[in-house]
Formats: C-alpha cells, sequence, structure tokens
C-alpha cells in the first residue's frame, strides 16, 4: 500500500482567492512545486482534498472547477510536480453532505481508490477542517499558520505539527517519517532551477 500526503488546496498549494471563479485567478505559492517534488522523489502520493461550495452556491460550474484544477495539474508538472488526484466536496455547508471537510469521507475514499495506508499518512492545510479530517481518517496532520508557534486553541491534541509554508511542512513530514538519510540533499535539490 502507498503512502500519501492529502494537502488542501486553497491557502496551501494556491493563494486563497475568495471562491475562486476563474482560471486566471489562480496563483500557486511560492516553494509549492518545489515541496510537492521532495513527496514525489520520496515515493508518496499527493491527492489533493478541498472544499468548493462555490459551485452550490452558483459561483462557478464543476466545469470551470476543472478548468481551474487542470491549470494546477499543468503548472505543478512545469515546476517538476505531479499532482495523483483531486477529490473535492461540491455542496454548500447547509446541505449536510459526508463529503465536507471536516469529514474524512474524501480521504477515506481516496485511500480505497489508490490503495493508500492512511496510518503512515499525512494530511496538510491551513484550516482546523483539514486538520480534523486527516486526523479522523487516522492519518499525521500538519496545520499551515502564519505563526507555527501559535496553533488554534482548538486543535490541542489533533494538529502533529505546524508551519508556515508548504516546503517547511514537507521538510517537518521527512523527518517524522523517517527520511532523514535522503531528504537533505533532496531539499537541496529541490531548490534548484530545473
Amino acid at each position: 500500500m502507498y503512502r500519501a500526503v492529502f494537502l488542501d488546496r486553497d491557502g496551501t498549494i494556491a493563494r486563497d482567492v475568495h471562491y475562486c471563479r476563474r482560471v486566471e485567478d489562480f496563483e500557486i505559492l511560492p516553494l509549492v512545486p518545489e515541496a510537492i517534488r521532495l513527496l514525489n522523489q520520496e515515493g508518496y502520493k499527493v491527492v489533493v482534498i478541498t472544499n468548493q461550495s462555490g459551485i452550490a452556491r452558483g459561483y462557478f460550474s464543476e466545469a470551470t472547477l476543472s478548468l481551474i484544477h487542470r491549470k494546477m495539474i499543468t503548472t505543478l508538472e512545469q515546476g517538476g510536480a505531479r499532482i495523483d488526484a483531486v477529490y473535492f466536496c461540491p455542496h454548500h455547508p447547509d446541505e449536510g453532505c459526508d463529503c465536507r471537510k471536516p469529514s474524512p469521507t474524501l480521504v477515506i475514499r481516496a485511500a480505497a481508490d489508490i490503495g493508500i495506508d492512511l496510518d503512515r499518512s499525512y494530511m496538510i492545510g491551513d484550516d482546523p477542517k483539514d486538520v480534523k479530517a486527516g486526523r479522523v481518517a487516522g492519518c499525521r496532520t500538519i496545520l499551515l499558520t502564519a505563526d507555527p508557534t501559535q496553533p488554534h486553541e482548538d486543535l490541542q491534541g489533533i494538529c502533529d505539527h505546524a508551519a508556515p509554508d508548504l516546503f517547511e511542512a514537507i521538510q517537518w513530514l521527512l523527518e517524522d517519517a523517517g527520511s532523514k538519510s535522503t531528504h537533505r540533499s533532496r531539499i537541496e535539490e529541490s531548490r534548484r532551477p530545473l
């Protein structure tokens, strides 16, 4: 079974644009391709898990979301990084669906579809909902926060680590997972342009 890293989209991979509804507004954050490339090199599956209630609210269609995700995948590929799968919840928070984070449903579904060992996997996001979904699914969790020394109070005992950005989160993850022998050279290598 595979190890995986489940990533939130907005605020983790890309700039958090309020209900990003246009392809041209989607922008990958700095060092994200390098961070994901490290995971690819270490053999992790990389799966995006994202709430997209803008569909239910009528702000954009599933077709537009598909174009945005195509841009995300293509931009990351140009940086030498690969996303293995994208799962999204299109529902409004009031619909009471079972797939919207903090529910772990999409994480568990992806694990079943791909063959992922959740006990050896991680969930990373910038919202308490992300880490709660990961923890309930059985993953270790990392919260991205502007001040990693002050994680959210309601994450006491839920978040395994806090980091300011995805690149630093991945450095910690690789140490935590026991890849110490190779990750330092891979980090230096990932900083070099392709």
